[in-house]
């Protein structure tokens, strides 16, 4: 007995059902990498499901449906990409810039690597990895080999002693900077 195109659809209709049902929220998360607002995740895998149910018996190895759908929300978030509005309006007038001599820059630089001449090695290593390199603390714990409560206490201290090293600079040494008053001083 062969089963109707009524009967066929139906079944293609709850297959698809059950699949959203048993992975929707893999779905979601996946669409939380590709798009940063909450949201906007839901409508990209609305979206992306919209676009699969039509082609879902297309689809041969039902085991690859989630690699299918990643595809489509790629597309889907590409595409909104490309359409999205751009803010800038052209115009025939130039807005005022002004032009910045970044000598307090340098100034700040090389304060800042004096200091850090203070530090151990250990600390010198994690702050330029976690700050410079800006890499996650699990990042800096495998690039040193250390573990992660390591690189967390030794950045610690290493920038309690960074803002020491900094305010006896800027402050102790007559730079012409803020003198500080400590409380309950009078300031003549």
């Amino acid at each position: 007995m062969t089963a109707s195109p009524a009967t066929e659809d139906n079944g293609s209709t709850l297959d698809f059902e059950e699949y959203v049902r048993s992975r929707q929220e893999s779905l979601l998360r996946s669409a939380r990498r590709l798009v940063p607002d909450p949201v906007d995740a839901q409508d990209l895998v609305q979206t992306a499901l919209a676009r699969t149910f039509p082609r879902w018996e297309l689809i041969a190895d039902k085991g690859l449906a989630d690699a299918y759908m990643r595809r489509v929300m790629i597309n889907t978030r590409t595409e909104w990409w490309r359409s999205r509005k751009l803010e800038e309006v052209p115009t025939d007038d130039l807005p005022d810039s002004g032009v910045d001599d970044s000598s307090e820059q340098y100034a700040d630089r090389a304060m800042l690597l004096s200091a850090m001449a203070v530090l151990a090695p250990k600390q010198r290593q994690v702050v330029v990895l976690r700050h410079w390199e800006q890499m996650s603390t699990e990042e800096t714990a495998r690039a040193l080999g250390m573990s992660t409560g390591t690189v967390k206490s030794t950045l610690h201290r290493a920038l309690a002693r960074l803002r020491e090293e900094l305010e006896r600079n800027a402050f102790g040494r007559g730079s012409g900077g803020p003198q500080r008053v400590k409380e309950g001083a009078c300031a003549a």
